[in-house]
């Protein structure tokens, strides 16, 4: 079974400093259809203004991913992350992932620091299997050349392939399709999918996505996608 969900009926928020799509309920925008999909809770797409953000805020009890698609996110936690001699600098910019288990509570900020440039990216919250963990914080890079024509894993419950290593049974996949360029997913039985269109244009399961589409599929074989029009893909497959 699929369910097309079209870009134009995901909520809207103009912060001014940023501008934000949410395909599901989150702050003040509300949707009884909308609350998840499996262990999917949020995927927000953001635009951040250049100089502003995120100010420091907490967390808990939630695998969060973040996935930039232009111009770059600093990140600075109470784990140390973006600080001088922290583990990590907490950058991340296209090609990045970075995943934050808040777990039993992280307190962090994430701002655009880049002059006359925007930051566009995708945040992504998953619901754990697991409460109360340590929190964490990782972060990966996957080329381009990784992720074209091909599902790339990028994150995962045991860090398979390089991916992240989330607190969740999920697994979620990038591509980069254009043209003759096709690739598929096999599904389990029982597992669903979501995919999530974040730029260009192509066909799922034989449905046309544009830009900020998704599709929702249940009791569905496998996840095929083709006719790719410089399309960037995130496709999730996730427990029932």
């Amino acid at each position: 079974m699929l369910e097309l969900i079209k870009s134009s009926e995901r909520g809207y928020a103009d912060h001014g400093w940023l501008k934000s799509f949410h395909s599901f309920s989150f702050a003040d925008y509300f949707d009884a259809k909308r609350m998840g999909f499996g262990a999917l809770r949020v995927i927000n797409e953001d635009r951040i203004a250049p100089g502003t953000g995120f100010g420091t805020h907490g967390h808990r009890d939630m695998e969060i991913i973040s996935y930039v698609l232009d111009g770059e996110l600093a990140h600075k936690d109470s784990m140390g992350n973006g600080s001088a001699g922290g583990a990590h600098s907490g950058v991340i910019r296209p090609g990045d992932v970075q995943r934050m288990s808040a777990g039993t509570g992280v307190r962090h900020s994430e701002f655009n620091h880049a002059e006359g440039q925007s930051t566009h990216f995708l945040q992504i919250w998953i619901q754990p299997n697991q409460l109360g963990v340590a929190p964490s914080y990782q972060q990966e890079h996957f080329a381009a050349h990784e992720k074209r024509g091909r599902l790339r894993l990028i994150a995962s419950a045991d860090g398979a392939e390089g991916s992240v290593r989330i607190h969740a049974d999920a697994r979620l996949y990038a591509a980069l399709l254009d043209g003759s360029e096709s690739t598929s997913l096999d599904l389990a039985p029982g597992r669903l999918a979501y995919v999530h269109v974040a730029r260009g244009r192509l066909e799922v399961n034989g449905q046309s996505l544009s830009a900020g589409d998704a599709l929702q599929l249940r009791e569905e074989a496998s996840v095929l996608l083709s006719a790719g029009q410089d399309a960037e893909v995130l496709v999730f497959d996730l427990a029932p």
